[in-house]
């Protein structure tokens, strides 16, 4: 039977540099996605690649004194080095330089031109070079790009549009009638309410201010704009023909399972690239997914905070695996992950190191202590072998539905879960007792091959997150890793295989504040500019108490109340919004999740100042734009006479995530 077909990609990343760890997050998120589908039985195909066009890689290339392919030579081995350190399994790795690719992008915009959805006209506004954007004076933000708050330039140019508006209504049909196309929930609707239902501007689809980029075969002193140009990318990698004449993998692949990017960039994947698709008659990708963001415990990660961590210098220091089970474990579903040395180090030191690593130790080393490294099943059995069954059960069941709904980290934790019934199973069982016996060596027997059993279900199911440790624990064991169909049946480990004589320490204990100090030395932070001296001021007068007159709201009844959802958050970390007066950015901890909160309070506290308060968050708020920065929740102040503000927060020291009723 021939296996069903799934293809995953990532967002090709821009070549104008070293991608950092959140960026790396993506290739690792994928193809933990990707061999996950092979072991349960599907054709997987992942692509993932370079994106190398653009004004902003032709200044780039100019700085260094190198022409703009030169420098993509260099950023795109760069990239692909690192997802090749990361043990990624990917299948296609595109490069929109490619001369096939170029030829298909001119095709495709003339086949768009020919049929009337593109046209030439003239383009007036403001543009964002490192964003590559066009924005009218009513798009912007306090003045400047509303995605990612720098300054733009006034710019008029010769360009072709693309009639987005003409496709509208087609796509909203579409996303109602495949509630599963945009995902997570909470995107979908910020797609559809921000973008679709105020209407679709036409959108300018090539430029004629720069020359890095795909000519217009029929109007060469136009290049093709990045969204045809790098989004065609999912098809011509397949080998999509614009005249018809598909490659057998286009064929046999289109159209996506799924497209894995980040949340930044979702509008550009779930409107622009389903339309595109739409004019050119290709079906729409099964799903696409706005991942969350892997952040700094102090902020997001910038180059010039000095906060930017990098997978090759964190692979150095504590290997591969650790680093992909960190990245894969500590992020949330839809809410941002946070990253530190400490939180890595304390969860190699708990989960790897202890839970996983002493685990496997011990096992085989009770066996070769015992029976010489030789495991044998006696079948003498007690209720808690039962129960140590049926929960290994109970876990492999969990991990495929996490992962059938994407929630790796979850499936993640449900592996772990198996090696923590085995260390309980240990404590339950006592061997060391159980060996001082010798009418009991049969017995003792049985509870090992149990262990070194659950051990290596619990492996094969780690092989798709951490496939070198995985690959370890099995050659540990004398055995190999089981098939998916396999999983469902316990003891087929064969008795009388032989582990290893000496195990091997998966992962060792980290000193930490030994290596913290280490790392300190390794990667300073930068110093931040010293604050500039406070000018005491006289105390003010004393005043007359101020009258307020509130304006009286319209009633309420106690079920609108009720669909608010108040809470109590903790500040983890706050950063200015860039380029903007008033607006200050918070990571705020509520419960088991943490909130990005954009907040117009910078001229009352200082980021600073606004690090570890307690403050009463509206955690249920539809998501929002604010000067390019997304903002998941409110944070509520109380505003005085003269406009002052002031945080609301709690009388004591009640725990992030309290309810507030």
């Amino acid at each position: 039977m021939a296996k069903k077909p799934y293809y995953i990609t990532t967002a090709i990343t821009y070549a104008s540099g070293k991608p950092h760890i959140g960026n790396t997050y993506e290739i690792i998120l994928a193809d933990a996605i990707a061999r996950y589908k092979r072991y349960v039985g599907y054709d997987v195909h992942f692509q993932t690649g370079t994106d190398e066009h653009g004004q902003k890689i032709e200044i780039k290339a100019f700085e260094n004194l190198s022409t703009p392919k030169e420098y993509v030579d260099e950023k795109a081995g760069e990239i692909k080095r690192i997802w090749d350190l990361m043990n990624t399994s990917y299948d296609r790795f595109i490069r929109t330089t490619e001369p096939e690719h170029e030829k298909q992008v001119q095709k495709i915009f003339r086949k768009l031109y020919d049929k009337g959805d593109i046209y030439k006209g003239e383009y007036e506004g403001m543009y964002c070079t490192p964003c590559e954007s066009f924005w009218t004076p009513g798009q912007l933000k306090d003045g400047r790009c509303p995605d990612c708050g720098r300054e733009v330039q006034p710019a008029r140019e010769e360009a072709y549009f693309f009639r987005m508006s003409k496709y509208a209504d087609r796509l909203m049909q579409y996303i109602e009638d495949h509630p599963e196309f945009i995902q997570p929930e909470s995107r979908k609707n910020e797609m559809v309410n921000t973008f679709l239902k105020p209407g679709l501007q036409d959108l300018c689809v090539s430029r004629t201010s720069f020359k890095w980029g795909i000519p217009v075969d029929f109007d060469p002193k136009h290049v093709v704009y990045v969204w045809i140009d790098a989004l065609s990318n999912y098809i011509t990698g397949l080998g999509y023909d614009a005249d018809g004449n598909h490659g057998e993998l286009f064929k046999k692949y289109w159209p996506a399972d799924l497209h894995l990017i980040g949340k930044d960039i979702l509008r550009f994947h779930t409107i622009y690239w389903p339309i595109m698709l739409m004019a050119l008659d290709v079906p729409l990708p099964k799903q696409v997914f706005g991942h969350p963001w892997l952040i700094q415990s102090d902020g997001k990660m910038s180059k010039s905070r000095g906060n930017v961590l990098y997978a090759d210098d964190m692979v150095e220091l504590f290997g591969v695996d650790a680093v992909r089970y960190f990245v894969l474990h500590e992020m949330p579903f839809e809410n941002d992950g946070v990253i530190s040395w400490e939180l890595l180090i304390e969860r190699i030191n708990s989960d790897l190191a202890n839970t996983l690593g002493n685990l496997v130790n011990r096992t085989v080393a009770m066996v070769n202590k015992y029976f010489d490294g030789v495991v044998s099943n006696t079948n003498i059995t007690e209720d808690v072998d039962t129960d140590l069954i049926n929960c290994i059960r109970a876990y492999r069941i969990h991990v495929n539905e996490c992962m059938e709904h994407l929630k790796i980290a979850d499936a993640l934790t449900e592996i772990f879960n198996i090696f923590r019934r085995l260390n309980k199973y240990i404590d339950e069982t006592e061997p060391w007792v159980l060996g001082k016996d010798e009418e009991k060596k049969g017995r003792l027997a049985t509870v090992l091959y149990n262990l070194v059993e659950g051990i290596t279900i619990g492996a094969s199911l780690l092989q798709s997150f951490l496939p070198e440790t995985a690959d370890k624990i099995a050659v540990q064991l004398g055995t190999t890793l089981r098939r998916c169909t396999e999983l469902g049946t316990f003891g087929l480990y064969p008795s009388g295989l032989r582990v290893t004589e000496k195990p091997e320490i998966l992962f060792a204990r980290i000193d930490t504040p030994k290596m913290l100090e280490e790392l300190a030395v390794r990667f300073p932070a930068k110093t931040p500019e010293p604050e500039k001296p406070v000018k005491k001021e006289k105390a003010p007068e004393k005043k007359e108490p101020v009258k307020l007159d509130a304006v009286q709201k319209e009633q309420i009844s106690i079920e609108d109340f009720d669909r608010m959802q108040l809470q109590v958050g903790e500040v983890l970390s706050c950063e200015e919004v860039p380029k903007s007066k008033k607006l200050i950015c918070s990571q705020v901890q509520v419960a088991g999740r943490v909130l990005q909160i954009v907040s117009g309070i910078k001229n009352y506290y200082s980021p600073e100042q606004m690090v570890g308060k307690k403050v009463v968050v509206i955690t249920n708020l539809q998501p929002a734009r604010l000067a390019g920065v997304e903002s998941q929740g409110m944070l509520l102040c109380a505003e005085d006479a003269e406009g002052n503000l002031t945080l609301l927060t709690t009388e004591t020291d009640v725990p992030a995530g309290s309810m507030i009723s």
